[in-house]
C-alpha cells in the first residue's frame, strides 16, 4: 500500500530522481520526460472530467438527456483512464526487465476497451469529409488538447526506444498510447454530436477565398455607430 505523509524529501534538489528500481538518474532523462507527460495528460483528463460535470442541463440545441449521457459516459471512462495513466507512468519509470514482479501492467484488455468504445461511438457518427478544427462550446477543445499531448507522449516513447533499444518500451504500452490518442479524437466528435453542435471542418487555403478583414471589423466595433450585425 502506498503511504505518503510528506511531499518533499530533498533528495531531488540536485536534479536527480529515482526509477522504480531505485536507481538514480537526472530529471532530464527521457523516461522522466515520458512520466511527466503522463502526469500532464492525467491532469488534462481531470479537467475534462470537471468540464463534463458542469455542463448545463439544457445545452443549446441539445436535450437534457444528451448532456446526462455525456456526463455518465465521461465520468466512467475518464475515471478509468486516469487510473490507467498512473499505471502507465509507473511502468515507464523503469526499464521493462527491471520492473517489480508484483506490478500489474497495462495489457491488451485496456487496449481492447479503447477500441470497443471507439467502435460504439463511431456507429453513432457520420463519416468525416474533412479534418476537424479543435473547437467547440463544451469540453471538446480540451479533449483535443488531451489528444495532442497523447501524441507527444507517443513520441517520447519512440525517443526512449531510439535511445535504449527496441525493447525499451513494451509493445502493448505503445499500442495503448496510440489507441488513446484516437480515442480522444472520437470522444470529442461524440461529445460534439450530443451537445447538439456542428463540427467545424478545416477548409484548405485554396478553397477559403478571401480572408475576412479583421482590421475593418475592429474599426467598426470601435466606432459608436457600429452595426454589430454586419461586421464582414
Amino acid at each position: 500500500m502506498v503511504r505518503i505523509n510528506r511531499v518533499y524529501t530533498g533528495t531531488g534538489d540536485d536534479g536527480s530522481s529515482s526509477f522504480v528500481d531505485g536507481s538514480r538518474h537526472r530529471k532530464s532523462h527521457l523516461r522522466f520526460v515520458a512520466v511527466g507527460t503522463c502526469d500532464e495528460l492525467n491532469s488534462i483528463v481531470g479537467l475534462i472530467r470537471r468540464e463534463c460535470k458542469v455542463l448545463p442541463s439544457h445545452a443549446d440545441g441539445g436535450s437534457s438527456a444528451s448532456i446526462n449521457r455525456i456526463q455518465n459516459i465521461a465520468e466512467s471512462a475518464l475515471d478509468r483512464l486516469q487510473n490507467e495513466l498512473f499505471d502507465l507512468g509507473a511502468e515507464l519509470a523503469c526499464e521493462p526487465d527491471k520492473l517489480p514482479e508484483y506490478m500489474q501492467l497495462i495489457d491488451s484488455v485496456q487496449c481492447d476497451s479503447l477500441t470497443g468504445e471507439m467502435d460504439a461511438w463511431l456507429e453513432q457518427l457520420d463519416p468525416l469529409t474533412s479534418f476537424i478544427l479543435p473547437t467547440g462550446a463544451g469540453p471538446e477543445p480540451i479533449i483535443h488538447l488531451a489528444r495532442t499531448v497523447t501524441r507527444r507522449l507517443e513520441r517520447s516513447l519512440v525517443a526512449i526506444e531510439d535511445e535504449e533499444g527496441s525493447k525499451a518500451v513494451r509493445e502493448v504500452a505503445k499500442v495503448y498510447v496510440n489507441r488513446l490518442s484516437d480515442w480522444f479524437f472520437v470522444f470529442a466528435r461524440w461529445v460534439t454530436k450530443n451537445m447538439g453542435e456542428q463540427e467545424t471542418l478545416w477548409t484548405p487555403l485554396g478553397k477559403r477565398g478571401e480572408s475576412s478583414n479583421v482590421a475593418n471589423m475592429i474599426r467598426k466595433i470601435g466606432s459608436n455607430d457600429a452595426d454589430y450585425d454586419d461586421l464582414d
